[in-house]
C-alpha cells in the first residue's frame, strides 16, 4: 500500500478549525493550495500543543539563528470557517516541527496514526535544527500532510489555533472541566449536579 504525502510549500491557506457544536466538535488542520484542499482530523489537545510548540520553535529559531520574530499576526485575523467540503484524509497520530535555516521557514508535518496508535497517547516530535526529517522514528509508510510557512504565517496560525481551542465550552470555575448547557457533575461538589 502506497502512502500519500500532501505537500503545500507554501499553502494558500493553512488553519486549524472545527466542525460541530461545542462539546461535539471535531478538530481539523486544513491546507489549501494549487486547486487542492486537504483536511486531517486531530484532537483538541493536539491543536493546543501544536500552537504552544510552534511558539517555542519561533523563539528558539530567533535565539539560535536570528530568525524574524513577528510580535503579532499581521493583517486581518482569519476567522472564516473551514473550506468545504471537509473530507478527512486521515487522523493525525504525530506532529513534527522543523525550522529550515536556509529559507527561514517552518515545516509542519502531520503524520497519520497507525492502526494500533489510535488508543495510544499522541506525541509531538520537536526538532529545531535545519534537518527536514523532523520525525526520524516515524514509519515512511504513513500518510502525511506537510506545510512550509513563514514566521508571520506561523504567528497567524498560532493566534487562530488558540481562538479555536478557546471557543469551546466554558470551563467550570471550580474543577476546570467543560460546562455543558445542562450543567455537569462537578467533582468539587461531591457529585452534585452543578448548573
Amino acid at each position: 500500500m502506497t502512502h500519500q504525502v500532501y505537500a503545500f510549500e507554501p499553502p494558500e491557506r493553512f488553519v486549524a478549525g472545527t466542525v460541530g457544536p461545542p462539546g461535539e466538535r471535531t478538530f481539523y488542520l486544513q491546507a489549501r493550495g494549487g486547486g487542492r484542499l486537504v483536511s486531517v482530523a486531530l484532537e483538541k489537545m493536539q491543536v493546543a500543543l501544536l500552537a504552544e510548540k510552534l511558539e517555542e520553535l519561533l523563539a528558539e529559531a530567533h535565539q539560535r539563528f536570528g530568525a524574524e520574530l513577528p510580535a503579532a499576526a499581521e493583517g486581518p485575523a482569519d476567522n472564516e470557517p473551514l473550506d468545504t467540503p471537509v473530507d478527512e484524509e486521515f487522523r493525525v497520530g504525530t506532529l513534527g516541527l522543523a525550522f529550515d535555516v536556509e529559507t527561514s521557514t517552518v515545516i509542519i508535518e502531520a503524520i497519520a496514526a497507525e492502526e494500533a496508535e489510535f488508543d495510544a497517547e499522541t506525541e509531538t516530535a520537536d526538532d529545531e535544527d535545519e534537518d527536514e526529517d523532523a520525525t526520524p522514528e516515524i514509519s515512511d509508510d504513513l500518510d502525511r500532510l506537510r506545510v512550509r510557512l513563514t514566521p508571520a504565517e506561523v504567528r497567524q496560525f498560532i493566534d487562530r489555533a488558540k481562538r479555536v481551542v478557546a471557543a469551546g465550552r466554558p470551563p467550570c470555575p471550580l474543577c476546570g472541566q467543560p460546562l455543558d448547557p445542562a450543567g455537569h457533575l462537578c467533582p468539587r461538589h461531591n457529585g452534585y449536579h452543578r448548573r
